[in-house]
């Protein structure tokens, strides 16, 4: 009982730490700018002016360097996925593709197998097409963008909340680091698709959701824990014995993401109309049916 209590614990402090992390983003550029502005040296006049131009242009490139840009490194990221790659992928399947499939309604009939079997064909074409001329190069080209920008928040952060980053040991292990938690996150993606297919109600839908938690949270804290030099190894082994904690962090993101389509075209109808139509009904029986039976039996 106490090791359950422990888990749930865990997993509800893993997701407030997750929503408060968010709320953290908008107020860290001001919290970061700050600290920048208590810890800046006090010019001396006394010194020689020689002297002060030096220190005036080290203040200047120190505070380049601090300079706040989390807020608006992750307002780019949501641009970027949002507003360029998701957007674009919604006008193709909900604009392009359906007027496309209109027009070739207009051209063969509604009811022709010419059109349905020309529109399969095509449908797979475009589709096809699509994803390798523009999804497949927007993704690898998000990719590198996003890191870089994630890169630049978590530093910013990291600087505020620890100080000077501590990186792996050389380029060829960072460089060896990064591809393989590049392969080790694509594989894992595709086992919890995998498991999504089990046979066995909500067990698969409950496992991939377990999996895609695990993966956010991975997503979130590996750069952090970059920063603090842990290799890749170190990194999932610290997810893997804190696995609650995890879960429940990532949980908010892999809702938002595993929420399907269909959830707003719903196969279970939410029938809140049914009492006061069963009602209307009731009333408009008793009050029109028998004036209607009355005039049947006058013209009888």
């Amino acid at each position: 009982m106490d090791n359950i209590y422990a888990i749930i614990l865990a997993a509800l402090r893993g997701l407030g730490d997750s929503l408060k992390g968010t709320i953290t983003l908008f107020y860290l550029d001001k919290n970061i700018k700050e600290r920048a502005l208590r810890t800046s040296p006090v010019k001396d006049h006394n010194t020689p002016s020689r002297r002060k131009e030096s220190n005036r242009e080290s203040h200047k490139s120190s505070k380049k360097e601090e300079e706040p840009k989390v807020l608006r490194r992750t307002l780019e990221c949501c641009a970027l996925n949002g507003g360029v790659f998701w957007f674009s992928m919604y006008v193709f399947e909900s604009g392009l593709l359906p007027l496309l499939k209109y027009l070739l309604t207009l051209l063969f009939g509604q009811s022709s197998s010419t059109g349905k079997s020309l529109w399969s064909w095509m449908k797979l074409f475009l589709s096809c097409t699509f994803g390798a001329f523009w999804v497949l190069p927007l993704f690898l080209l998000s990719k590198i963008v996003n890191s870089l920008w994630f890169q630049d928040i978590a530093d910013s952060a990291y600087r505020y909340s620890r100080g000077r980053p501590q990186l792996l040991s050389s380029v060829s292990k960072l460089i060896a680091d990064t591809l393989f938690s590049v392969l080790v996150q694509a594989l894992f993606l595709v086992q919890s698709t995998l498991v999504s297919m089990l046979p066995i109600v909500f067990l698969g839908d409950v496992l991939c959701l377990v999996h895609m938690c695990m993966l956010y949270s991975l997503y979130a804290f590996e750069y952090k824990w970059f920063n603090m030099g842990w290799e890749l190894h170190r990194r999932l082994t610290f997810i893997e014995s804190n696995w609650p904690y995890f879960i429940g962090f990532g949980l908010p993101l892999a809702v938002l993401t595993a929420i399907p389509n269909s959830f707003f075209n719903s196969d279970y109808p939410l029938q809140l109309f049914s009492p006061v139509i069963a009602i209307s009904n009731a009333l408009f029986n008793r009050t029109i049916r028998p004036r209607t039976i009355e005039a049947s039996n006058v013209r009888r």
